[in-house]
């Protein structure tokens, strides 16, 4: 059996439930889960992606809406600039496509915000369709599986794409079903630091397993700090403005932060990509777009 026909039988069993991977899903809600899974949990996704789609089912939906509102929407979940890039995509979904999210994979990858990865992903998972999907989880258990190695590097390369291309099913659906099995893998047996092979239903097969699962040389790369940071800075003003139906002062934003330069800085960023704006005829006061 083929590791891609053995990934998809444990897949089958051991799936996560999630509501994007139901039968009657939406490709619109799974463009949604794809942009909040970018480097940001399942556990802290799913609400988020609840309340969303609540709100905005369709991308007419969330079109019709200013781009703040979505902001405000994305609350905490991180990186907001994903939000308006969500806001954009929709947007040329409805002026581009009549507001349905195109099967293409060219037109997906041409619409605002979609990378190589998420457009490759909506083709797939929504519409069943043959392409490597290729993230972080998945270029590890690849690399470890096929050839050995126990990191694949920190970027995903063109032969991260043709490698996984060639575990994959003839068969667009079954491919689909393949690339979503890989992912599952990686993301809860094959981890980067505690990977639990006595569970991985490759095993018996895997070439890193096989030369005795050796772990990267040089040392581990540490979780990179947040308590202190710009991001932190500028969380902590969009919290303000995500907060208030009415503009911010500035006085209000400076008592988010003691660092005078800091907390200037990270308002002149936000206002920079897009995030917040000065509120038209009220000197010194900020809004969300």
């Amino acid at each position: 059996m083929t590791i891609a026909e053995t990934a998809i039988d444990w897949f089958d069993l051991h799936a996560r439930d999630l509501p994007w991977r139901e039968p009657g899903a939406s490709p619109w809600s799974i463009l949604v889960s794809e942009v909040m899974l970018q480097q940001t949990p399942v556990v802290r996704v799913l609400p988020a992606w609840r309340n969303w789609m609540a709100r905005w089912p369709t991308p007419a939906a969330l079109a019709a809406d200013p781009p703040g509102e979505a902001i405000r929407m994305w609350d905490r979940l991180g990186y907001p600039r994903r939000a308006l890039r969500l806001h954009a995509c929709a947007t040329a979904i409805v002026e581009r496509h009549g507001g349905e999210v195109p099967d293409d994979l060219e037109q997906l990858l041409a619409l605002p915000g979609i990378g190589v990865y998420t457009s490759r992903a909506v083709a797939a998972f929504a519409y069943g369709q043959r392409h490597p999907v290729v993230d972080t989880n998945v270029r590890r258990f690849v690399s470890r599986a096929v050839a050995g190695e126990p990191d694949a590097g920190p970027a995903t390369t063109p032969a991260d794409l043709v490698a996984c291309e060639a575990l994959l099913p003839d068969e667009p659906a079954r491919a689909a079903r393949a690339s979503a099995a890989f992912m599952e893998i990686g993301a809860l047996i094959c981890t980067a630091r505690s990977p639990r092979c006595a569970d991985c239903p490759v095993v018996t097969t895997c070439a890193w397993k096989a030369t005795g699962r050796p772990m990267p040389e040089g040392p581990t790369r540490r979780p990179q700090k947040y308590a202190g940071t710009d991001r932190h800075v500028r969380g902590l003003i969009m919290a303000v403005l995500r907060q208030s139906d009415v503009p911010v002062s500035r006085h209000r934003i400076d008592l988010v932060w003691p660092d005078e330069v800091q907390r200037t800085r990270a308002l002149a960023g936000l206002v920079s990509d897009g995030l917040a704006q000065p509120a038209p005829d009220l000197p010194e006061h900020y809004v969300l777009p």
